[in-house]
């Protein structure tokens, strides 16, 4: 996912930790329109389209509490995404989003505590995402998503608690076609409509 917020903690000789409190409310549109035409291109090529109401990301590298709650009520949460790639020499990553709230966690600590709180009220959140690729000389790999509430969390910490609630009273919509042709490698197409994902990772921390 896009990160458009973060916080960062110290290194892991702070001993007093991380206390991260974030609080994001969304109320108004969040359009992202994006057309693109790509034609000769020697190497990869990546494009991406993201429209999001709040979005959190936290690395820490020690002993971290994060409280995090987000609500978004908005009329219209949409990514539109339309891209036209041809005669590439290398891979290409083709990328549309549109979701109300996205949190992700991830520390390496002796500790980790999370409390997470996700509401969507948004009308609906779509994604729109329409490819013709032709001349691939790499991987394609296209991917569509719309969603209401998304959470991931991972650690390797001895002790994880990790509590997160998530209400979704939007529609859902991820629409996407492809037309693809004449590509040398792999092809990935998803697109995925999901009101609220969590996961969550715990490291095994034996030896």
């Amino acid at each position: 996912m896009l990160q458009l917020t973060a916080a960062f903690a110290g290194d892991s000789n702070d001993q007093a930790g991380s206390q991260i409190l974030n609080g994001q409310i969304a109320l108004h549109t969040a359009n992202s329109s994006l057309h693109a035409t790509v034609d000769n291109v020697g190497q990869d090529v990546g494009i991406q389209s993201v429209a999001a109401g709040n979005m959190l990301d936290v690395t820490t590298m020690n002993d971290t509490n994060v409280t995090t709650n987000q609500y978004t009520s908005t009329v219209d949460i949409s990514s539109d995404l339309g891209a036209s790639v041809t005669n590439v020499g290398g891979s290409v990553g083709i990328q549309g989003q549109a979701v109300c709230n996205a949190a992700t966690v991830s520390t390496d600590p002796v500790i980790t505590a999370i409390n997470s709180t996700q509401q969507c009220d948004a009308v609906d959140p779509t994604s729109g995402t329409y490819v013709y690729a032709n001349g691939i000389g790499g991987d394609l790999s296209v991917s569509n998503l719309a969603a209401g509430n998304t959470f991931e969390a991972d650690s390797n910490a001895s002790n994880m608690p990790v509590s997160t609630v998530q209400i979704n009273h939007s529609n859902v919509n991820a629409l996407t076609t492809a037309n693809v042709s004449n590509v040398a490698g792999s092809v990935s197409v998803t697109s995925q409509a999901v009101g609220n994902s969590a996961q969550i990772i715990h490291y095994s921390t034996s030896n």
